[in-house]
């Protein structure tokens, strides 16, 4: 990549490394994550106990800095950070819980690995480095001799090397790493450690992309469905034989060996327990770090599984058949709104609002199943804003989810079930369809719900024309029921 102009300032809007560095609240946001993520190694943590370590962590900075200090509660600045227009958190679903789960997201890590940088090092290796540097020509250099004559003299010469080292050593010459040495050479493999331990998260990241990727693609395919798949798992494929994905296969196949894994263990506990190295004072967990790798490891395994399994589950005919007629309805949703902003129709306020009032929605269970969000997400843009001004269709609207989700909670407490027509009669919409849509969503994500296809009901909520008059709107589609 280059550092030009125009990359620079794009990473520095765009780029959640750089917003967090740039952030007011930046020091507590990269020591509370580092803290609970980075140190532990930990990959996923539920809501309600990382909530409870940022409340704890903010109690004692208002003892420090004042009561005025970061005075909102640690939930809203979680939710926060995981906005999009942070992305310093990952929040996400479990399957088959409505409890949301926080990660960090890659860039996050990289800040913080900046950040670790910056302090003064009273110890810097370069030795090591030179030594690893020169150890990875050599192997490039030797892997790629296709000469059989060549690969065997430097075999030989190997040979020769070893022999005479044996030699030195029986008659008593044992040469030694000094102490600076072997400061040199842990630090270094501390570095290397954590540096690999970052590089999972990013792994899972850029699956996550392509996972992204192949379901708008779905969502969006005009072509039938054997090419559809034979597109879709010609990239699995591409992805699984890319260098990232041959160098993952590698690394996976090395670590899940038994006799690595008790030699990393031995190689560990000897290093570990030299004075030299004692005196660094290296953190408890470096005797494990290879079970780190592992755990990390595993984590981004279950995470590619889970993905593949969620896109056959997306694919399947009934879930295939819903997802066309679903773009078939936003098809018609954009052509009417493109068609209202360039010739606006004639009548009256109340007339036009009558005309484009009533709206079926057809629903059936796979239609908010979660690889169907982005659709969603393009429904809540087209049809959020319920004003007739054609212009204001085109206005991006957000729907808080977090306070719908604790209005539904909150109902359930007193009763087993209730309807979204109770919800939406006590609690009327805010924000229209885009509101009624996050409902919808929810039911799909968050909460177990039913759909009674035989019960048809129909929705109302009022919104207000450009004069301020009062309209009213109609949604019909069949009877949701959330339960406990």
């Amino acid at each position: 990549m280059t550092l030009d102009y125009a990359t620079l300032d794009a990473l520095r809007t765009h780029h959640p490394a750089w917003r967090l560095l740039r952030s007011d609240h930046a020091p507590l946001v990269a020591a509370f994550l580092h803290r609970i993520f980075v140190v532990p190694n930990v990959r996923m943590m539920a809501a309600a106990d990382l909530s409870e370590a940022l409340e704890d962590e903010l109690y004692a900075l208002r003892l420090q800095l004042g009561e005025a200090a970061f005075p909102k509660p640690a939930l809203d600045y979680l939710n926060d950070w995981a906005s999009p227009d942070k992305g310093w958190l990952r929040k996400f679903y479990k399957p088959g819980t409505d409890e949301a789960q926080f990660d960090l997201t890659p860039a996050t890590e990289k800040a913080i690995a900046w950040l670790a940088q910056l302090s003064e090092r009273q110890f810097v290796g370069t030795e090591s480095r030179l030594l690893t540097l020169f150890d990875l020509l050599k192997q490039m250099s030797e892997g790629s001799e296709a000469d059989p004559a060549k690969r065997i003299a430097e075999l030989h010469k190997k040979r020769d090397d070893i022999d005479a080292e044996i030699a030195r050593v029986l008659s008593g010459d044992v040469p030694l790493l000094d102490d600076t040495a072997l400061k040199d050479r842990f630090l270094q493999f501390i570095q290397g450690a954590r540096e690999l331990l970052t590089d999972f998260r990013e792994v899972e990241h850029n699956f996550r992309q392509l996972d992204r990727r192949v379901r708008e693609r779905i969502a969006l395919w005009e072509g039938g469905k054997g090419d559809l798949l034979d597109d879709i798992m010609g990239e699995r494929d591409a992805i699984a034989n890319s260098d990232q994905g041959k160098s993952f296969r590698a690394f996976w196949d090395f670590l899940l060996s038994s006799r690595r894994q008790e030699e990393l263990t031995k190689l560990l506990d000897r290093v570990l327990a030299l004075p030299a190295v004692a005196d660094l004072n290296p953190d408890t967990r470096t005797r494990r770090v290879h079970y780190d790798w592992l755990e990390a490891g595993e984590h981004t395994q279950r995470t590619v599984a889970a993905l593949s399994q969620q896109l056959r589950r997306f694919l399947d005919d009934q879930a295939w058949l819903e997802n066309r007629r679903i773009m078939d309805i936003l098809h018609g949703i954009e052509s009417k709104a493109l068609a209202l902003r360039e010739a606006p129709p004639t009548g009256t306020v109340m007339e036009v609002a009558e005309a484009c009032a009533d709206i079926a929605l057809a629903m059936e269970r796979p239609l908010f199943t979660p690889a169907i969000k982005p659709v969603i997400a393009s429904l809540t843009l087209l049809a959020g804003d319920e004003d007739i001004d054609p212009s204001a269709l085109f206005e991006q609207v957000v729907v808080d989810k977090a306070r719908l989700t604790r209005y539904i909670r909150h109902t359930l407490q007193d009763r087993a079930q209730i309807t979204l027509r109770e919800l939406v009669t006590s609690q009327p919409l805010r924000q229209g369809l885009a509101e009624l849509v996050a409902y919808l969503q929810l039911g799909s994500d968050a909460f177990n719900t039913v759909v009674d296809e035989d019960t048809p009901e129909a929705i109302h909520w009022q919104a207000e024309d450009d004069r301020g008059e009062t309209v009213h709107r109609t949604a019909r589609l069949p009877r949701v029921i959330f339960t406990r």
